[in-house]
């Protein structure tokens, strides 16, 4: 037995410290659910332990670097499984997500860096599937709504009509929150990335990108690239920045799960920005604004003044009130091949990308410890939805402020 179910890894970063509290509140130092703080700081692990409140001093500590091949092994001897906290994930993760392939230990993070997962999947899953390693990405709010909206959505459609919906739309209804320095310096990363490389933009613009090389390709995939009305939603659409990972891991769900979508299946998402000329205004204006934003990111000199300038630093981010008072609400419309219909609701009490962000990869880490044995999911790399499914949303909407509903 380890001597650790789980270790959170990047403990005093801007989401590590939401996570840390969020686990201690859970479960403190030393209840049935037995982990640690791991970072490359003891300085800054221990005033993250004295913040946490009463109780924590018996919490313990584990010193590591990201960079540290051999740190990391040690680690993930003493773990059943590491919540990765360390971005950007292309810049920092690589180590780890080796060590745990190799080692067998299990692994989830909140990466949204689709480029990033390709190279790994395609580097050590062979590996994870012998030593029984199971590596859970994009356990965050990218891409857990979707990817579990889209698995709810499923199987209240096989148990109703007796088929999957092949057409799935999300649309964002709500969203209220920040934006923190690591999540900038992801989306920078990833775009500077693309900007110099054409394979990582064949990849990120293939939306079955991280499909197993078996499973790409199919049907043409929609795609909200400007303002357009949604019938079934009654609203304009913009774009959504986060279309680009969720899509991708949506489809990997389908090319993983026992229970397929369809090889027709087409999933897209957008933002509804409201019904009229008022919301036909706002989705051009935002689509806009974003390709923009976008266009400015790819190239060197504009990114840099972006960095200085607009986008926030490393470490800084939403504050606690500003994350107590964000929320998110999706509507996940799906067809079936016969042309029934349903419509789920999926939403959340914290900003999205932080505080939500935080209950979110802490429930997936302490599903994939208790939840998931080894004899009931072999190694490799999975999506939230192929590795957690069901249990991770009874998990969510009893301890994390989520909810899944069937509204139509």
């Amino acid at each position: 037995m380890s001597r650790y179910q789980a270790v959170v890894f990047g403990a005093t970063s801007f989401v590590g410290q939401i996570l840390s509290r969020y686990l201690f509140q859970r479960h403190g130092a030393e209840g049935n659910f037995r982990w640690a703080l791991a970072g490359r700081s003891e300085d800054k692990l221990r005033q993250l332990r004295d913040g946490l409140g009463a109780g924590a001093a018996e919490l313990p500590l584990i010193v590591a670097d990201a960079a540290d091949g051999s740190a990391l092994r040690a680690l993930c001897a003493d773990t059943d499984v590491v919540i990765s906290t360390v971005g950007p994930y292309a810049l920092y993760g690589s180590p780890l997500v080796k060590a745990c392939a190799e080692t067998g230990t299990d692994y989830c993070d909140l990466t949204g860096e689709v480029q990033w997962i390709a190279r790994m999947i395609a580097a050590h899953e062979e590996t994870a599937k012998r030593s029984g390693a199971r590596i859970v990405h994009c356990c965050g709010y990218d891409s857990i709504p979707s990817d579990l909206g889209v698995h709810f959505l499923q199987q209240a459609a096989l148990r109703e009509f007796g088929e999957p919906c092949t057409r799935v739309k999300m649309r964002v209804k709500t969203l209220r929150g920040g934006f923190s320095g690591g999540t900038a310096a992801s989306l920078m990363n990833a775009v500077a990335e693309s900007a110099r490389d054409p394979a990582v933009r064949r990849i990120m613009g293939d939306p079955y990108g991280i499909c197993p090389p078996e499973r790409r390709g199919g049907a043409v995939q929609p795609n909200v690239v400007f303002a357009e009305y949604d019938e079934d939603a009654r609203s304009w659409l913009s774009p959504f920045v986060m279309a680009a990972i969720n899509t991708r891991v949506v489809h990997r769900s389908n090319a993983l799960s026992s229970v397929a979508y369809g090889k027709d299946f087409r999933y897209d998402e957008a933002v509804m920005t409201g019904p009229g000329l008022k919301g036909r205004l706002l989705a051009a204006g935002t689509a806009v604004g974003l390709g923009g934003f976008i266009a400015a990111t790819a190239i060197g000199p504009t990114r840099r003044l972006l960095e200085k300038f607009v986008v926030p630093k490393p470490g800084e981010g939403p504050t606690p009130e500003q994350q107590e008072k964000g929320c998110f609400d999706h509507r996940v419309y799906g067809e079936t091949a016969s042309g029934r219909k349903l419509v789920v609701k999926v939403t959340g009490d914290r900003d999205p990308g932080y505080g939500s962000t935080g209950k979110m990869l802490g429930e997936a880490g302490a599903c994939l410890a208790l939840d998931r044995p080894k004899a009931e999911l072999p190694g490799g790399f999975w999506t939230p939805a192929t590795a957690l499914g069901d249990a991770l949303v009874e998990r969510l909407v009893a301890n994390a402020g989520l909810t899944f509903e069937r509204i139509g």
